[in-house]
């Protein structure tokens, strides 16, 4: 089953996409994608729903982040060895655990906005675990079974902000736009094994990430576990775990984004995203930024 949120920012509707590939809308049955619909109950009451009886949602719409309301955005770092090559870091022993700001979520084809004075934006593809059930203190074994499903998330990163400016990587994770996610989520029963899946990343139809989940050094079902016994795992939170070599951090020279770039990447069975790139421009008196 594929769920995903569709309309304006701040206004979406609920909705699941078809075997056609038609957006059906979900708001007679749900009023969100929220944590609470990603209980085992609840995705089994969607789940037996015909989605031919379902509305089509008509027209070219907007998709927003699959997930309303996400409590926490949590990454993982230097999770693909080939990438912490790249990077001039070692292979970590333990996962690498840093926060994105829930602030930097956004649709999977919204413009990405680079923060002010940036000059080293990079692009991440990554897998996106969504957790469906309050984790804390789980076993390796029974990591999956919190699992609702998985997405595709751009770990959009300035490496100025990140690695030159003192403290944690969270300052160069979180600006706003930061985290494109989408475009849908897939429940786990349809993706199967995690650690089975081609990813890629082009930037302006040049190809620079290719990888497979299955040379993560640390597996989802490790991070879940992992990640549990710092914290408390709860439905809705995201875990955003690596990205395989390719960066622009890693390029000879590295290479950054600037405006008017665009970012398109995608994970098998997960869907795709298409970003453009703007420069920075400082949002209006009470907008929504």
């Amino acid at each position: 089953m594929k769920l995903l949120r569709h309309g304006a920012p701040g206004a979406e509707l609920p909705g699941l996409l078809d075997a056609n590939g038609l957006i059906r809308d979900l708001s007679a049955l749900v009023d969100d994608i929220s944590p609470s619909a990603l209980a085992p109950a609840s995705l089994a009451r969607l789940r037996a729903v015909d989605p031919e009886r379902l509305p089509v949602v008509p027209g070219n719409v907007r998709l927003g982040p699959p997930v309303a309301n996400i409590p926490k955005f949590i990454a993982i770092g230097l999770n693909y060895s080939d990438h912490a090559a790249e990077s001039n870091l070692p292979v970590p022993e333990e996962p690498v655990i840093f926060m994105k700001a829930t602030s930097c979520i956004q649709g999977p084809d919204d413009d990405v906005m680079l923060p002010p004075g940036s000059t080293k934006s990079d692009w991440e593809v990554e897998l996106g675990v969504v957790i469906g059930t309050r984790a804390s203190h789980v076993s390796l074994t029974a990591a999956l079974d919190h699992v609702a499903g998985y997405c595709t998330v751009n770990d959009v990163s300035e490496r100025a902000y990140q690695m030159e400016r003192g403290g944690t990587w969270d300052k160069g994770k979180g600006c706003d736009t930061f985290g494109p996610i989408g475009p849908w989520l897939v429940t786990a029963d349809e993706v199967g094994d995690p650690q089975a899946l081609d990813m890629w990343l082009d930037v302006n139809g040049q190809r620079r990430q290719t990888g497979n989940t299955r040379t993560m050094i640390f597996s989802v079902a490790e991070i879940v576990s992992y990640v549990s016994q710092f914290m408390t795992l709860m439905p809705g939170d995201i875990i955003t775990t690596g990205t395989p070599p390719g960066v622009g951090l890693g390029m000879n020279p590295p290479t950054y984004l600037k405006p008017g770039d665009t970012m398109r990447l995608g994970i098998e069975k997960l869907g795709e995203h298409r970003q453009r790139v703007l420069a920075y421009r400082p949002a209006r008196q009470g907008a929504r930024s």
